[in-house]
């Protein structure tokens, strides 16, 4: 029943009709399963979360993050893990959380997949979301009330990345973001079985259909959907991505 009641919250926070958010769903391409996650944000708050107010150390679960929206009389409706970190849970590359820039931007290559240049910056604003390469964020510096830098992009100006192989066999269970052109739609994706970079960059650019996506990461890639009867459990996570709405809109 309680499945049933989130599934039904979701359709009318997200909305099911054309032009309308969407509610997380399963899709497939070129044999793969994927897990959608639409948000419109116009309509949706949506926000990074990283440490706990009172202990200042990293949250870690989406339990956690429901712990602490039980507070400000929230629910979460959707979430993701949103971005590379070290072992200490704090994010390799630039954080910013309700306007707060707790890591700096990282320009240079290095070693591992967020080193992987071109890599890119989830930016959060009002009213909009983008994926923005990171020299080009250098540049431009825009003003996000959240942003969290992962990489590497997956999609460029609508080119995938140019280091991925198509038969590569590196292959995880991978998740990530893409935006639209005018800010309003984010898609948050995770595949349902392992797949490599050029398969995962393909269905944001080939299916979605969208000129700029962000990988988050693999191995450690968890959803929370509750609408799916899905809140996956595993090591600690840093910084993560959700939607969130007041607690008196989640009514039976």
């Amino acid at each position: 029943m309680w499945k049933a009641r989130l599934g039904l919250l979701l359709v009318a926070v997200f909305g099911s009709g054309a032009g309308q958010a969407a509610e997380c769903r399963a899709e497939r391409f070129e044999g793969e399963s994927y897990t959608v996650c639409a948000v419109d944000m116009v309509r949706d708050d949506l926000r990074l979360f990283l440490n706990s107010a009172e202990s200042g150390t990293p949250l870690g679960s989406f339990g956690a993050i429901e712990g602490k929206l039980k507070a400000e009389g929230k629910t979460l409706v959707f979430a993701m893990n949103a971005g590379m970190y070290h072992a200490d849970r704090s994010p390799v590359g630039l954080y910013v959380e309700a306007g707060q820039e707790m890591r700096g931007l990282v320009t240079r290559d290095g070693p591992g997949n967020f080193g992987l240049l071109p890599n890119g910056v989830f930016c959060i604003r009002e009213g909009r979301a983008d994926v923005i390469e990171t020299l080009r964020f250098a540049r431009e510096r825009p003003r996000c009330r959240d942003a969290s830098q992962s990489g590497p992009m997956l999609v460029i100006d609508g080119a995938l990345h140019p280091r991925f192989l198509v038969e590569s066999d590196s292959r995880y269970i991978r998740n990530g973001v893409g935006t639209s052109e005018d800010g309003r739609q984010a898609w948050f994706v995770i595949s349902d079985r392992a797949v490599n970079f050029h398969t995962f960059g393909r269905f944001f650019r080939d299916h979605l259909r969208v000129r700029q996506a962000l990988y988050f990461d693999g191995k450690v890639s968890r959803l929370f959907a509750p609408g799916l009867g899905r809140s996956d459990i595993g090591f600690p996570l840093g910084p993560m991505v959700g939607a969130v709405i007041d607690a008196d809109a989640a009514v039976d």
